[in-house]
């Protein structure tokens, strides 16, 4: 059974930053690109950023580009989202997503294979 867990979500005012981890059981970390989505309460789901099975290529998109940073560590099965400069519309709640391919080809993690529950990120200005 595949088990997707983020970390790292919490309350930071605006101009702070945050680390976000996720780390998955149940399958071959270092097989799939992995990435993040973004989903604002009355706003459609994003995707954040995208990172290829041995994290030499990433994607950001353009609304967090310069701010937002993807990596992953294929030895601690681990995949990282480190946030900068935050600014009250990064409010929202962030997901871990395994895509179903070794290749991202876009900011958008698609197709998914799974995906976490979620971290709450929330910037108060």
């Amino acid at each position: 059974q595949v088990q997707v867990v983020e970390f790292g979500g919490g309350l930071v005012q605006v101009g702070g930053s945050l680390r976000l981890s996720c780390t998955v059981s149940g399958l071959t970390f270092d097989n799939y690109a992995m990435g993040w989505f973004r989903q604002a309460p009355g706003k459609e789901r994003e995707g954040v950023a995208c990172v290829n099975y041995i994290g030499s290529t990433t994607y950001v998109a353009d609304s967090v580009k310069g701010r937002f940073a993807i990596s992953r560590d294929n030895r601690k099965k681990t995949l990282y989202l480190d946030l900068n400069n935050l600014d009250v519309e990064d409010t929202a709640l962030y997901s871990c997503t395994v895509v179903k391919y070794r290749y991202c080809s876009e900011a958008s993690p698609t197709p998914v294979r799974n995906s976490g529950p979620g971290t709450q990120v929330t910037v108060s200005s």
